[in-house]
């Protein structure tokens, strides 16, 4: 048996962003963003129907949801400010409520012990500036910019860890290759216009935030899936790898931490004809205007060989470069689909320290989604998920593995604090530390929780 321990001062919470959790009232005076627009529009899109003006009422509940994070013992906490919220045609008028509500939160979390970390921006574009074009215009990037230099002026007093985006490749992919955020296109020339602007639009925050004078740090979190070859000898396969991983990770890894854009991806992009519409002082904006800090979502790998089926015949497709590849030996979560693979957490900290100047960064997702955990309630009415213990502690270990190694990782947060709202899936998967039963909104600590209680307790854990 090892005692396993975490450098001292480690970021031990949770993570979850405010369209996922905050709900509607009546009178709030939110505006819509896509994800209000598209529901009223297309429910049947929806698991259930479900849509996201309910989800688990933060909006109302956060004293008791933030009593509940105390308990378990979070130091820190992750979420999202709502840019609709705060700002309901996108710019222009204030939400007076919004502001109330988000300084309100946050003194509470501040109170209870929880440093919160502030996402500005979590694949919920005001529905205002999507007439307009949503990330396709470059309006909304000088908008964007506009509203975080807003966020630092209302709340830096209360907030000292700040990150532009959560997952800019979603919107890329989701929204303009693969059909499962609003507009749902299948376009990849929009796709890359949309990456671009997402990239200056962070970098620009980052300039708005440092001119502020703002105590604290600011950065980006990423979904950083690390890309395997199916032969790691065989020269082709190496090259699709080399091509998914341009596409998917260091398209925004790249210009976040080191300022520029990957080669492979550039010249593709030039023989393709679709480099994106630029002007002349983007580049340094983006050069000058790296990270302070990075975050890392890991859920899963990539497995890809060199390309044997026919490319696309309606539009270019980054599956143009690469085949999946279905590795035989892989663990599988049955109720997402997903891969399993503990060691990808360690590999993608070791690129970081390898390659990316040892940024400091924190594991800000990481998690496992299960479908109806009811089948595991006990007599008491407490959800036993040890498959969510296990989980957690198999990717720890590689965690402290790589801290041991060099890494500059200072936290841990899981995906998510309580059971939440989840874009067209809604409820279908539940991940958090707490569970919420939708018909009472009753909440109640899963057996995660309180084993998670006693790793903050320890600063770590007995493997």
């Amino acid at each position: 048996m090892t005692n396993l321990h975490f450098p001292k001062d480690f970021w031990w919470g949770a993570a979850a962003s405010g369209p996922q959790t905050e709900g509607r009232m009546a009178d709030d005076g939110k505006g819509d963003s896509i994800w209000d627009y598209w529901y009223a529009t297309e429910p049947e899109r929806f698991y259930q129907k479900r849509g996201p003006k309910d989800t688990v009422q933060l909006l109302q509940r956060y004293p008791e949801d933030v009593a509940l994070m105390k308990e378990i013992g979070f130091n820190s906490f992750r979420t999202s400010i709502q840019w609709s919220r705060l700002l309901p045609e996108g710019r222009g008028a204030v939400n007076q409520q919004a502001v109330a509500f988000y300084r309100e939160y946050f003194a509470t979390l501040i109170d209870h012990g929880i440093e919160p970390f502030i996402n500005l921006y979590h694949f919920d574009m005001p529905m205002a500036l999507q007439k307009e074009g949503g990330w396709l215009n470059r309006e909304t990037v000088t908008a964007f910019a506009d509203y975080a230099a807003l966020c630092f002026e209302l709340f830096g007093d209360q907030v000292r860890h700040w990150f532009t985006q959560n997952e800019p490749i979603v919107p890329v992919e989701m929204g303009y290759l693969y059909q499962q955020h609003y507009p749902a296109e299948i376009n990849l020339a929009h796709a890359v216009q949309v990456g671009y602007h997402e990239a200056l639009a962070s970098a620009l925050a980052i300039q708005r935030f440092r001119q502020s004078q703002q105590p604290g740090e600011i950065g980006i979190i990423l979904n950083l899936t690390p890309t395997y070859p199916k032969d790691p000898n065989d020269e082709k396969d190496g090259q699709a790898a080399q091509m998914a991983d341009a596409f998917f990770n260091r398209s925004f890894l790249d210009p976040a931490v080191k300022g520029t854009f990957p080669e492979e991806l550039i010249a593709v992009l030039n023989e393709l004809a679709i480099m994106p519409e630029t002007r002349a002082e983007d580049l340094q904006i983006i050069k000058e205007n790296t990270v302070d800090l990075l975050g890392v979502n890991y859920y899963q790998p990539r497995r890809v060989q060199q390309k044997r089926s026919a490319k696309t015949a309606d539009t270019p497709m980054p599956e143009d470069y690469f085949d999946v590849y279905d590795w035989p030996e892989k663990k599988i979560n049955p109720h997402r689909g997903w891969e399993i693979y503990e060691r990808g957490i360690y590999d993608t900290l070791i690129n970081l320290r390898d390659n990316y100047g040892n940024i400091p960064c924190y594991i800000s997702e990481n998690g496992m989604g299960v479908e109806d955990e009811t089948r595991f309630i006990d007599a008491s009415g407490q959800i036993q998920d040890e498959y969510r213990i296990t989980f957690i502690k198999d990717h720890l270990r590689y965690v402290h593995q790589a801290i041991q190694e060099g890494s500059q990782c200072r936290g841990y947060h899981m995906w998510t604090c309580m059971d939440n709202w989840s874009w067209l899936n809604e409820f279908k998967n539940r991940y958090g530390f707490i569970a919420v039963d939708l018909a009472t909104q009753k909440r109640t600590i899963k057996k995660s929780g309180e084993w998670f209680h006693e790793v903050i307790l320890q600063n770590g854990f007995v493997d």
